[in-house]
């Protein structure tokens, strides 16, 4: 989509140096931009290469705005924040046309919004409910009474199990499973045996969160297991039964959350991390990669990095490397 740098600096709020009247089409990097391109600096460092770069425009803190160039600017406070939204702009949304594809299987008590797409081989079972502008990838499975809010998209294969609600704009990558059966289990101390408990709860997944391709998302056992608004939750993630994720959340992939963890808002979780059950994250800590929470331990401190297995502060944990790597060296 092309637009005018004057026009797209008003949608980002940043304001222009240079001609606002040029036109840009879509965004790059300083090392592929081409005429009609959209990139960004960070600092001061880097502008000269951006100066250089072959594209029409650039998105840079006020570091930049003292200079004097013939390319055209849009100066704000968070360039990198600022592009992400121009990108999303100058995006070319993939034609379609809205409407079920003929090999799509729709049960007749289906409610479908405006403008919605069905793909091939999706299926939507009894009572399912799709918000206006809502694209379903071909070979989605939608169980009994779920819900789908508008301008959601669902990649290719993902399956949906029957009473699952999901919010507005939330976009599910490609062989995701949502709403699934969580890992409980009762064992019979006469045979040994286990026993499923039962897993007849619920899932929530509130406004503009994102889920990665082959993440699952297990339902409440009893209860309701529930996304906040606004998590984004990256590939091959796992999220246990009665989870309470709160809003704002980043998890990294190949996260594991074990039954009844709750992660409280703007938490961090960096990749492989493994959180035990009824472990509590506190608001806006962050957990490096490869870190382990043990059982119904509570992390504790905003802005703090914790690291380890039993995760502890960073800075401890380093210590604690030090007077290691010293005992060693004296064997």
């Amino acid at each position: 989509m092309k637009r005018s740098v004057s026009e797209l600096a008003e949608l980002i709020g940043a304001r222009v140096v240079g001609d606002g009247a040029a036109h840009v089409s879509r965004v790059a990097s300083l090392q592929s931009a081409v005429p009609g391109d959209l990139v960004f600096v960070e600092d001061e460092k880097n502008f000269a290469l951006a100066l250089e770069s072959k594209a029409s425009a650039v998105i840079a803190g006020e570091f930049a705005a003292g200079g004097v160039t013939s390319k055209r600017l849009l100066i704000c406070a968070q360039p990198r924040l600022a592009f992400a939204r121009a990108a999303e702009a100058l995006r070319t949304v993939d034609a379609h046309d809205s409407g079920v594809h003929p090999s799509a299987i729709v049960c007749s008590s289906v409610r479908l919004g405006k403008n919605v797409s069905v793909g091939a081989h999706v299926v939507l079972g009894e009572n399912v409910r799709v918000g206006d502008n809502a694209r379903i990838g071909a070979g989605c499975v939608a169980g009994a009474s779920a819900v789908l809010g508008s301008n959601c998209e669902l990649y290719p294969n993902v399956t949906i199990y029957p009473g699952v609600r999901i919010g507005d704009r939330v976009v599910v990558h490609a062989g995701a499973v949502l709403g699934s059966d969580g890992f409980g289990y009762v064992r019979d101390e006469k045979s040994g045996r286990y026993e499923k408990f039962p897993q007849a709860g619920r899932l929530e997944i509130e406004d503009d969160v994102e889920i990665g391709a082959n993440a699952t998302v297990d339902r409440g056992a009893l209860d309701v297991t529930r996304i906040g608004r606004g998590t984004k939750i990256d590939n091959l993630v796992h999220v246990g039964h009665n989870v309470q994720i709160g809003e704002d959340v980043v998890i990294a992939a190949q996260t594991g959350l074990s039954g009844s963890a709750v992660v409280e808002k703007n938490a961090v979780i960096g990749g492989q991390v493994g959180i035990a059950d009824h472990v509590r994250i506190e608001e806006g800590a962050i957990l490096g990669a490869q870190s382990g929470v043990p059982s119904k331990k509570i992390i504790r401190g905003k802005g703090v990095v914790f690291w380890g297995t039993p995760a502890r502060p960073i800075r401890e944990y380093l210590k604690e490397l030090a007077v290691l790597a010293r005992l060693a060296k004296k064997e």
